[in-house]
């Protein structure tokens, strides 16, 4: 996430310390993969994903969207293997891409967050990364956890406008949406099993109330079972140890 002063956005000049990692990262071994997490963050403010017009007090779409074409470009340039518009706001997959190709990285794969729900289940990352909104809350731009048809409207728009993944987060309670997306787009579907959910598994298997190997395993065969093509997930370094011992 992207630190941004509206009055002079130091990430329009020069590479961010987010880049710098992602430089470092891009030595790693062949096998892995590095995607960046694109959004943007109001510095020291309100800790959104989005640029916030600092007078209305409403977030800026476009000024969100060119912030973020700028950052999707310098993460690429720095050796990201894909990069992921997390943002939800309107017409980011299509700048994104746009940009990306004006700079010569159309093989750059995009991973749009096309069903981003408003969601309870952030809580454990907004408490270790001290994100949550300091007023208001993510519901005007995040997605209305009973709403299905919007987040297959959505997965639409963004494969036309040039995702090559889109994503549904969270994952656990959101499976029928899940299969919905990937039945009516037929694209790679990616699903992300948020801090909620592993915490919820790792709070029940410290008190002894679940075996936490098998439970895991369940859960995330449950959200490839419903259609999900990769499943990012918390539990990763624990699932590649029991499966590659």
């Amino acid at each position: 996430m992207v630190p941004v002063d509206q009055r002079d956005p130091p990430r329009r000049n020069g590479p961010s310390p987010a880049t710098a990692h992602v430089a470092t990262i891009s030595h790693r071994p062949p096998e892995r993969s590095g995607t960046r997490d694109e959004a943007v963050e109001q510095a020291g403010q309100l800790d959104w994903p989005v640029a916030l017009d600092g007078v209305a007090g409403v977030v800026d779409n476009d000024q969100t969207v060119e912030l973020l074409a700028r950052t999707a470009v310098s993460q690429a340039q720095a050796g990201a293997d894909a990069v992921a518009p997390s943002d939800m706001m309107d017409g980011r997959v299509g700048a994104l891409r746009a940009a990306l190709d004006e700079h010569g990285l159309s093989e750059t794969p995009l991973i749009a967050y096309s069903a981003k729900y408003a969601s309870a289940f952030y809580g454990p990352f907004r408490v270790a990364a001290d994100s949550a909104p300091q007023t208001g809350d993510r519901k005007g731009y995040q997605m209305d956890p009973a709403n299905a048809l919007e987040a297959v409207r959505e997965a639409k728009l963004d494969m036309q406008e040039g995702a090559d993944i889109v994503m549904v987060k969270p994952a656990l309670p959101y499976l029928d949406i899940i299969r919905r997306v990937k039945d009516e787009t037929g694209m790679p579907v990616a699903a992300y099993n948020v801090s909620g959910e592993y915490s919820m598994l790792k709070a029940a298997a410290e008190r002894g109330l679940l075996d936490e190997r098998a439970a895991v395993l369940e859960a995330l065969t449950g959200i490839r079972r419903a259609g999900a093509d990769i499943v990012i997930t918390y539990h990763a370094k624990d699932v590649a140890r029991w499966l590659n011992p």
